[in-house]
């Protein structure tokens, strides 16, 4: 078929438009872009192509069968670093917002790799000096052929040659993006020529993770992690000294922007930054009685971005991001203050975030500290939430940090003995994976240089009570009650592959993510566990 594009204008839209996304209008019309360009919407690559799909009459449309519309999907990709436009891309996507469960797909479950694998190797590679790489597949989705037959509309602003474009529709052949299974198409398609085509053989305790040889590839969507310079939206930098270092500035940027802290919006004026992320002398409540968040920025959308961060590279604001989220749902004004002073902490550390550097000397290490009923407040008393205790740990090969969290405990603790007892059950949830994952690449020969046949965990407790529940296993009256999921590590600990230690406060790395710290607190615990 031949296509021909018609003149689609509707400014209104760039009020609503997301940064980088540009609408139709914008690139059939661009005023920022390449002047010689005289076809901008062709200088966009399109998913639509004979390979993908092709055309079928309207009349010969199986019964009972649903056409989907079509939804072009438009960005402009940026250099990480200087942020300058690297690439145009545009998929025709398929709206999947209609397709029923049962009808159109059966499961839409797709993995991905977890940031525990993703640092893991990245503190491997520093450890080890292994050589690294990065891959990107290229469209990834449509590689992999259509499951089940799906049939979409001429997209808007199309027309066929000969005839009318509403007597036609279009059949898939390929998996194509918006369809509520792509990601697990997808991820099926890749995972079976990986395993029976090159010759790698999955991992069986991370789905995402695939060895062959002394190759080991983990896989995000489409990108597949062998350590590159730009992954998963996150810079990474590796130095001559061996370290590397982990940073998102261009994220901070669009948080400063979407708080209207940024230089532009403050002509003039300087906006002042803070030493800390949050007030170490405000706890955040539901604050009821206070005006409600008066929407001068998008409270989730921040937040959400925020939380990114975090994951990514910032475990100093994992405290008060998550207090932040806790309130999503209905801010005050208490709360829009907060992420308002987070965004002046980012401000003034906007080129920081997680540097990896080895030693050798130390293995696997979890910190683990928790706040024994930290945010009951006697105003809201009656409320459950208040009565909750925090917990957050850190777990680091070789001290480069590999996972980090801080979160409220599901269940109400008695004591801060049971509070502490119940962080370090669930810092070892994840520890004892990470554990299992490194001795798996130990059984397929990979060069780890350890003495140790498998993997030993250490870990640190500044409580006394729970570090003598974890080593002394016997029966005690005040904590019959603990259910046993809580005791899920002991075996671990009676075959010595874990260790518990005590740990004075001062020297405890997980301190910050259960409650706001001062500055000098803040500094000190940072250089420990993020290298500044």
């Amino acid at each position: 078929i031949i296509v021909k594009k018609s003149k689609l204008m509707i400014a209104e839209l760039a009020q609503l438009q997301v940064p980088g996304k540009p609408y139709c209008y914008e690139a059939m019309y661009p005023h920022d872009e390449d002047p010689m360009l005289q076809d901008p919407l062709m200088a966009y690559k399109a998913t639509a192509d004979k390979d993908t799909m092709y055309v079928h009459q309207a009349m010969k449309q199986p019964e009972k069968s649903t056409i989907l519309p079509a939804v072009w999907q438009m960005k402009r990709k940026r250099d990480i670093r200087t942020q300058e436009i690297k690439k145009h891309k545009a998929r025709l996507n398929i709206d999947g917002f209609r397709m029923i469960q049962g009808v159109h797909y059966e499961q839409n479950y797709a993995p991905v790799a977890s940031w525990n694998s993703i640092r893991t190797m990245l503190a491997m590679t520093a450890v080890h000096e292994w050589h690294t790489k990065q891959l990107d597949y290229v469209l990834a989705f449509p590689q992999a052929p259509s499951k089940g037959r799906l049939y979409m509309k001429i997209p808007r602003g199309f027309q066929i040659d000969q005839g009318k474009s509403e007597d036609y529709l279009l059949e898939l052949k390929k998996n194509l993006y918006g369809t509520k299974n792509a990601g697990r198409i997808w991820n099926q398609y890749l995972t079976d020529k990986l395993v029976k085509e090159v010759g790698f053989t999955q991992s069986e305790v991370e789905e995402c993770v695939f060895y062959k040889g002394k190759t080991m590839c983990v896989l995000y969507t489409d990108d597949s992690i062998i350590a590159g310079q730009d992954f998963l939206g996150v810079n990474i930098d590796r130095k001559d000294d061996g370290s590397i270092h982990l940073t998102q500035p261009h994220l901070i940027d669009q948080i400063i922007k979407d708080l209207g802290l940024d230089d532009e919006k403050n002509k003039g004026h300087v906006v002042k930054t803070k030493e800390t992320p949050a007030s170490s002398s405000k706890l955040l409540t539901k604050h009821t009685d206070s005006p409600e968040f008066d929407n001068q920025f998008t409270y989730r959308s921040v937040l959400g971005k925020c939380n990114y961060l975090e994951k990514g590279s910032r475990s100093d604001i994992a405290y008060i991001v998550y207090q932040c989220a806790r309130f999503s749902s209905n801010p005050k004004k208490e709360h829009g203050e907060a992420l308002k002073w987070l965004g002046r902490y980012l401000k003034g550390t906007r080129d920081k975030g997680t540097i990896i550097r080895p030693n050798q000397k130390q293995e696997l290490e979890v910190y683990v500290d928790a706040s024994f009923a930290g945010d009951w407040h006697p105003e809201y008393g009656q409320d459950e939430d208040t009565a909750r205790s925090r917990h957050g740990y850190i777990i680091q090969y070789s001290n480069c940090p590999i996972l980090w969290k801080s979160s409220l405990q599901g269940e109400i603790t008695l004591s801060s003995t049971e509070s502490e007892y119940t962080g370090l059950s669930y810092a070892l949830r994840d520890a004892i994976p990470i554990m299992q994952l490194i001795d798996e690449m130990k059984q397929y020969s990979f060069p780890i240089k350890s003495a140790e046949a498998k993997v030993h965990c250490r870990v640190f407790e500044d409580n006394s009570g729970a570090l003598e529940m974890a080593s002394l296993h016997k029966y005690r009256p005040r904590t019959k009650h603990i259910c046993t999921k809580l005791h899920h590590f002991r075996l671990y600990v009676t075959s010595k592959r874990i260790s518990i230690h005590p740990i004075k406060t001062d020297y405890q790395r997980a301190d910050y993510l259960t409650k706001p710290v001062n500055d000098t607190v803040l500094k000190r615990l940072g250089k420990l566990v993020m290298g500044w």
